[in-house]
């Protein structure tokens, strides 16, 4: 390690393997426990042990509630009084929503208008004020306000007990696939990606874990490429929950610590994905989620038939329409 990145990671505020364990015995009673299956179909098409990690079975049909519920729970007896704010354009949104409402707090989350309808309502169905923002910048402007006036902000992925709930997901991996090799994972901002390399890496440094990223939002894979936060004037895809504009100094520095590197995938690959995830395997994966097999595709030289190969599939909010148009 460079003497001057070192210095960068002494100043951040990374967590540690311990922190995901404490946050998997904190938020053990607000969320599911995840199933993680054999998939006979995929080990046959990708020549390899495939194991998927089902997400979309947990709470509001996302990993994300298991970073909320660990940030949220951590909040002072005051903060709990005055609410919680958040932005996001999906998963989060929902996840700070419910997580307020199941710990009785206030929430308002902004959204941009661009937000598909079915994230909207649920954000709305879970007791959280939805407010509209013409884009996500004008979101993001909006949380200063609340903040000076005691609302807590839940950033949806630069936190360190954000990341840490996330990882939590990765224990129950390595509990569920004791001979996991390798492990491939969707990054939007980078905290599911961090925290579940951290707590894999931790127990298991020779597992393998591999990023990915659709072509329209290469945020971390920037950003990795040239070594700092790059802010990308334009991020598009087909995966929303992945369009981030930029990852924190906090994940970058995990996927660099971490992460093999980040595969990227089409839009079309995503989509497919999608469509023989639903059809074969009978489960329904959000593109964010479905992208891990598309990776898995253009991975598979990497991989031998005594590979464990465990597939994330972070979430399953998507609209059937949005799978019919595509």
């Amino acid at each position: 390690m460079l003497a001057s990145q070192q210095h960068l990671e002494l100043t951040l505020d990374l967590p540690g393997a311990g922190e995901v364990a404490e946050a998997r015995a904190r938020i053990a009673p607000w969320v599911h426990r995840t199933p993680t299956v054999h998939s006979s179909t995929l080990s046959t098409r990708l020549g390899t042990d495939v194991w998927l990690k089902l997400e979309m079975f947990q709470k509001t049909g996302a990993f994300k509630v298991r970073g909320a519920f660990n940030r949220m729970l951590s909040f002072t007896e005051a903060e709990r009084r005055r609410g919680v704010v958040a932005v996001s354009a999906g998963n989060h949104a929902q996840a700070v929503a419910y997580a307020a409402r199941e710990l009785g707090m206030r929430a308002i989350v902004f959204m941009p208008e661009s937000t598909p309808r079915n994230s909207l309502r649920a954000t709305a169905a879970y007791g959280a004020t939805v407010t509209l923002t013409s884009s996500f910048d004008e979101a993001i402007r909006s949380i200063p306000h609340y903040v000076e006036q005691g609302w807590t902000y839940v950033h949806p992925y630069g936190d360190r007990l954000v990341i840490a709930g996330q990882g939590t997901l990765g224990l129950e991996i390595l509990d569920d696939v004791p001979g996991v090799t390798d492990v491939i994972v969707s990054i939007g901002g980078g905290g599911l990606a961090g925290g579940v390399a951290l707590a894999v890496k931790a127990q298991r440094p020779g597992v393998r874990v591999w990023g990915v990223e659709t072509e329209g939002a290469p945020t971390m894979a920037r950003a990795l490429a040239e070594g700092r936060v790059v802010q990308l004037p334009h991020v598009s895809s087909v995966a929303r929950t992945l369009c981030a504009p930029a990852v924190t100094e906090e994940t970058l520095a995990l996927a660099q610590r971490h992460l093999e590197g980040v595969t990227l995938v089409s839009d079309a690959e995503a989509m497919e994905a999608v469509r023989f995830l639903l059809e074969r395997v009978k489960v329904l994966a959000e593109p964010a989620s479905s992208c891990t097999l598309a990776a898995a595709e253009r991975l598979r030289d990497r991989f031998s038939r005594d590979h464990r190969v465990v597939l994330i599939l972070c979430g399953g909010n998507i609209a059937a329409r949005e799978i019919a148009d595509a």
